[in-house]
């Protein structure tokens, strides 16, 4: 969202993140005793809303017929479907890029990086009716190879979507989109053909803040699968 700054004035902007750092004082006195209740055991009950914590933050791509491409900072987005791919973005109906993403019907989600951090909360702070984000953040707009929306080419992942359903739900819409193709940096590929998507610094956002992806703790299945035999101890015992 960052809707407001310190003083409570307007922020031009088009990302939909949480705002709450930038409540004054007095106002978050008056939200913590309005909206918080403790348990018995040292816990606090919370008024509903979004703690849905970290997400993938991402820049999406659009254009409407021969304008100017634009960039929006979104980190209401998802996966919804596997096959066929759907994926879904939440954009507030005033931002700049709505209306264009609504009339085009297409977008492009681009991943981001550590690289591109800056970038990302620039494009999020700022209104595509101002400024041309491509171009003060010195972003390359490349074409995409099934929709008219540009890809972002500093972004290791490109995945290129057709509107199918947009639907109403508050603050914001949501659109669900068909993907259509996805382009990856060749340059991330290791000697195997393995796509390093995981070491190429991917950021997430959690509660205002933006993070790089860390440590690896696990993969799938690892808590059910079998431990494999040491090698080693197997020859070992032979002799």
């Amino acid at each position: 969202m960052l809707e407001q700054n310190s003083e409570n004035k307007e922020i031009k902007g088009n990302t939909d993140m949480a705002n709450n750092k930038f409540l004054n004082k007095k106002d978050l006195a008056k939200n913590k005793e309005k909206n918080v209740e403790k348990t018995s055991d040292e816990r606090l009950y919370w008024r509903a809303g979004n703690m849905l914590y970290p997400l993938p933050v991402v820049m999406v791509s659009a254009v409407r017929g021969d304008e100017k491409p634009n960039i929006i900072t979104v980190a209401w987005a998802g996966t919804v479907c596997s096959d066929p791919a759907y994926v879904s973005i939440s954009v507030r109906k005033e931002r700049f890029s709505y209306d264009i993403i609504k009339e085009s019907k297409e977008f492009v989600i681009n991943l981001v990086t550590k690289e591109l951090v800056r970038a990302t909360d620039f494009c999020g702070v700022r209104s595509g009716r101002d400024v041309d984000k491509f171009k003060e953040m010195h972003l390359t707009a490349i074409e995409s190879k099934y929709v008219k929306a540009p890809s972002i080419k500093e972004s290791p992942v490109n995945i290129e979507c057709k509107v199918e359903k947009i639907i109403p739900l508050g603050t914001h819409d949501m659109f669900i989109a068909k993907v259509l193709g996805v382009t990856v940096d060749g340059k991330r590929m290791d000697e195997k053909g393995r796509f390093e998507l995981n070491k190429s610094g991917l950021v997430t956002y959690s509660h205002g803040e933006y993070f790089e992806l860390g440590k690896k703790l696990g993969k799938f299945g690892f808590s059910v699968s079998k431990k494999k035999p040491n090698r080693k101890k197997q020859k070992g015992s032979k002799k």
